[in-house]
């Protein structure tokens, strides 16, 4: 496989990495990659958080922890958990003085 390609940059400056590359890197379409500038080089590396389906202990106790409030918002809209959500940071800005 060759090291290099020539992509045509798409709207808002997306560009498609190539299959070829997709594949050598083992990317899933839902793999998170870290992009940065170096030297005038832009350098795409595929983030590697954890095992793929199993995630971190800490995350599946905060998932856990949270099992009540999720079971209780059965039924509740989106917009109705935004506006609790937006309304509790009105009432916390108000006591500091904000």
């Amino acid at each position: 496989m060759e090291n290099r390609r020539i992509v045509r940059q798409l709207r808002h400056g997306q560009i498609t990495i190539p299959k070829e590359f997709r594949d050598a890197m083992a990317l899933a379409p839902d793999d998170l990659l870290a992009v940065s500038l170096e030297d005038g080089r832009l350098e795409v590396e595929p983030v590697r958080v954890g095992s793929k389906g199993r995630g971190s202990g800490w995350l599946r106790q905060l998932y856990a922890e949270f099992a009540p409030v999720r079971r209780s918002l059965d039924g509740v809209q989106e917009a109705e958990v935004d506006a609790a959500i937006d309304e509790a940071v009105r009432e916390v800005r108000r006591r500091r003085g904000k």
